[in-house]
């Protein structure tokens, strides 16, 4: 049936789970047409929202067109429109912030209520019902498997060859019933190339064919370039001194430039026989597995320029046998990410002298996009970095600070703190010993000065100094750039 049939079997107030994970396997034409629906209902005077769950951030087409009707009452786990944000932040739509290995197992708990629908985007269907996944798993699996409804979404667009390059794995169980995941190489395939779903769930199927809202990734600038140096020094340092096999250990990136220009460095550098095993696979990772760097990448989705999309496509092949795409609850589950050791290298907003990080808020009530998976990686992972430039806003704001305005993650889970400025290695130090490390090594120049007075007075305030604080000054850096434009 069309889009806008397909809409119309969508009710207000429902839960739905969609497809998508960052900015790719969406849903491309029944969000814009269920928009389309609600603005015509509103335009009767008339309620009509509904709760979206998604893999992670999804595209205008989805997030966006709901987001700009006030179709969304409950958004989670994870988005980065700026419409979205926007409604957000404004109170206008509620959102849950949670980490990304908690979405499917919370939602077979029950903790988010029921789930009626599933709007699930696929390559294809095979004859015996049977769905090839698309460019992302997401939580797919975990919809399809909790709908009382399923619309799927077929996109011709995408290619056929893309069927076989999926490790769907439904052995997951709930307690007290679990069993250990049995993975033991981050490429290793655990369960089937296919989604299954129910015939009798189906109550529409909608054919489209449009791509991915994929964007063109900036080159690495030079503070990504100096970020990224660090830690591939800090790479062969560990390998030198016995704490890293000469191949590393499976490696996890964030989104975004930084992740790039680790990945163009490592591209570029010592490293063979290179593994990966993340949530995102982007043109560093396709530019790493093309030349031979990296042997296997294990992820939950592609998120390609389109430059890099026309690479994955023209030699698909090639790349299916040395890419899998999972569930998200296998890729960032943290059983599975403890026993591999992964590297988990991570964005944030700010770190404070102690360690402690904010990844997810801006000034401390403002949302940006979400923890997403950082969370799971890091506190599981072998060695956990968080990688930022040192300076905001043209130096207004400093990324290093007394105490952060947000704690996303805890200073017991924080290793190792990049900036261009440097490295801080906050390994077996205390909270005294880390404040030290992290001025001197990751703050910007022109606010070392005024992080080291806070922390010396901290000390001769007469207060208790395992970790000290002026609590009238711990937040007057982010109290003063609202105030002033600047910290």
């Amino acid at each position: 049936m069309s889009a806008d049939e397909a809409a119309k079997l969508i009710p207000s107030g429902v839960n739905v789970g969609m497809s998508g994970f960052t900015g790719a396997g969406y849903p491309k034409a029944i969000p814009v047409a269920l928009a389309k629906h609600i603005k015509s209902v509103h335009d009767q005077g008339k309620p009509f929202r509904i709760s979206v769950w998604t893999g992670a951030s999804t595209a205008p087409e989805l997030d966006g067109v709901l987001a700009e009707v006030d179709g969304i009452e409950m958004r989670l786990p994870y988005q980065s429109d700026p419409v979205c944000r926007q409604k957000i932040n404004s109170g206008q739509m509620h959102y849950m912030d949670i980490h990304l290995s908690h979405v499917a197992q919370f939602a077979w708990f029950g903790f988010f209520g029921k789930l009626d629908i599933a709007v699930i985007e696929v390559a294809g269907i095979l004859e015996d019902g049977r769905l090839i996944p698309a460019a992302s798993v997401g939580n797919n699996k975990t919809w399809i498997d909790q709908a009382d409804k399923v619309i799927i979404e077929v996109n011709h667009k995408l290619s056929e060859k893309l069927e076989g390059m999926h490790d769907i794995y439904y052995g997951t169980a709930l307690p007290p019933n679990r069993k250990p995941i049995m993975m033991t190489e981050p490429d290793q395939r655990i369960g089937e190339p296919y989604l299954r779903c129910p015939l009798d769930k189906i109550i529409a199927i909608v054919e489209t064919n449009e791509t991915d809202r994929v964007n063109k990734f900036t080159e690495p600038d030079e503070t990504s370039k100096r970020i990224a140096k660090h830690i591939l020094d800090f790479f062969s340092k560990e390998v030198a001194e016995g704490r890293l096999p000469k191949n590393l250990l499976p490696l996890q990136s964030g989104v975004g430039n930084i992740a790039n220009a680790v990945m163009a460095g490592l591209n570029e550098g010592e490293f063979e026989n290179l593994k990966s095993y993340t949530e995102v696979i982007q043109d560093g990772m396709l530019g790493m597995i093309k030349s031979g760097k990296l042997v296997s990448a294990s992820a939950t989705s592609l998120s390609l320029s389109p430059d890099g999309l026309k690479e994955l496509n023209d030699n698909i092949d090639f790349y299916r046998e040395r890419i899998i795409l999972r569930t998200q609850e296998i890729s960032n589950h943290p059983e599975i990410v403890r026993r591999l050791g992964i590297i988990a290298i991570n964005g944030m907003i700010e770190a404070d002298i102690y360690g402690n990080v904010n990844s997810t808020h801006i000034m401390g009530s403002s949302i940006m996009n979400g923890i997403g998976g950082s969370g799971d990686f890091a506190r599981n992972g072998y060695m956990s970095f968080f990688v930022t430039p040192s300076t905001a806003k043209n130096g207004a704001i400093s990324a290093i600070v007394p105490m952060v305005s947000h704690v996303d993650h805890t200073e017991h889970d924080v290793q190792i703190i990049v900036t261009e400025q440097g490295l801080a290695d906050l390994r077996g130090l205390s909270p005294r010993q880390r404040a030290i490390c992290i001025i001197e090594n990751c703050a910007h120049p022109d606010y070392k000065a005024a992080l080291l007075d806070y922390f010396d007075r901290a000390n001769n305030s007469g207060r208790p100094v395992h970790t000290p604080h002026i609590l009238s000054e711990a937040l007057s850096w982010h109290e003063r750039y609202e105030k002033t434009g600047h910290m």
